[in-house]
């Protein structure tokens, strides 16, 4: 295999593993996870794949196809500013789990077909990737879950990123034909069939790069976190509450009279899409695919007027799919500020659909959007065939 043959290039010999971790797309539930809400994502069929063998020492060299050549100490990994950290935050996490002397020197040959900056999550297939990767090296014994928990809090805390766990647990745990109905508060992972009507997945990137990092991310953190204070503050939720999950949509209208409009209105997003996480999973239960197209439109149209995470090229894609019969339902995926939409379409009418959707975008912007046709796919393991 290409990895193969190019790690031992790199690094003057064979690898003695290689494991994988898919990118993932979330259906619904969007910045719900960091207020401890319901997300409803499915792994997809792109994955990073991760090349590796021991060192000598404590030195970590990694290649990535993709980004470049980095290395570091495992001993004290400390922030580069650049990719390499989200590799560096999952040793460090793992050492802080395990402890230091659990991990030593490696070195690893990454790439990847889940595409960088476009809300697939390319940064958690990276993370948990790597998580897997040195389980294997060392003989960690950590399961999947584990290392989902180690990759969140690598990009998590020595990242800087803030996120939840919606991203690493998807790629760790997923299962094919099946979306995971993630509980941020417990972790508690219920896989969710599609259904017996088929459904094709269509993502279109909108050619708009995001950065999760920058500010628009942590500054939606910080006004859900004003909204819950204020909440409680007003007696709007009960004495144990911990985040804007504790708080009703029977109390939401009164938290309009405590916070500025844009805070109520990030609050009354997160509200409203935990309701349509689960209002998903029934409607997939009784295989009613239409209604589960309204509730991916309702989503979208949450995450451009009340959390404004939108973009107009965004927009422009979910319109385009949506006044077509095949399509069911739209909506950005991802964090928002640019990346992807993710269109559930009728099979026979993929490529169709597909095409209408980039010439009418063509005809706004003058580019073509690169589409992709996605499946579900099982989370992360080993390389069976290298």
């Amino acid at each position: 295999m290409e990895g193969a043959s190019a790690f031992r290039e790199a690094f003057g010999r064979r690898p003695t593993h290689a494991l994988r971790a898919p990118g993932r797309v979330n259906w619904i539930g969007e910045h719900t996870d960091y207020e401890e809400g319901l997300v409803l994502p499915c792994a997809v069929d792109r994955d990073t794949t991760v090349f590796a063998a021991k060192a000598p020492g404590h030195r970590v060299r990694v290649i990535s196809a993709a980004l470049g050549e980095a290395e570091f100490d495992a001993r004290a990994p400390t922030r580069q500013a650049g990719w390499i950290d989200y590799v560096q935050g999952v040793v460090d996490a793992l050492a802080k789990r395990l402890g230091p002397a659990a991990l030593a020197g490696a070195d690893l040959w990454i790439d990847t077909r889940v595409p960088l900056e476009a809300g697939l999550s390319s940064s958690a297939a990276l993370s948990v990737a790597v998580a897997f990767a040195f389980d294997r090296l060392f003989d960690l014994a950590q399961n999947p879950r584990q290392l989902a928990l180690a990759a969140h809090e690598g990009e998590s805390v020595f990242v800087g990123v803030g996120c939840g766990i919606l991203d690493p647990f998807a790629s760790a745990l997923g299962q094919a034909d099946h979306v995971l109905r993630i509980d941020c508060r417990d972790g508690e992972v219920t896989p969710i069939a599609i259904g017996e009507t088929p459904v094709s997945m269509l993502i279109v990137h909108s050619g708009v790069e995001r950065r999760l990092a920058e500010g628009g991310y942590r500054e939606r953190v910080v006004e859900c976190r004003a909204a819950f204070d204020a909440a409680r503050e007003a007696g709007l939720v009960g004495p144990d509450a911990t985040a804007l999950r504790d708080l009703s949509e029977e109390a939401l209208p009164k938290l309009a009279t405590h916070v500025s409009e844009t805070v109520f209105r990030r609050a009354r997003h997160v509200v409203h899409e935990n309701a349509r996480v689960d209002a998903v999973c029934e409607a997939l239960a009784g295989n009613d695919l239409p209604r589960v197209g309204e509730l991916l439109c309702a989503g979208q149209a949450s995450l451009r007027d009340d959390f404004e995470v939108s973009l107009p090229e965004l927009d422009l894609l979910c319109e385009l799919a949506d006044e077509q019969e095949a399509v069911y339902g739209s909506r950005l995926t991802g964090a928002g500020w640019g990346g992807c939409s993710l269109h559930l379409v009728r099979p026979q009418q993929a490529e169709n659909v597909a095409a209408r959707i980039a010439s009418g975008f063509a005809r706004r912007y003058g580019r073509r959007p690169k589409v992709l046709h996605l499946r579900t796919a099982s989370g992360a393991g080993d390389l069976l065939e290298w």
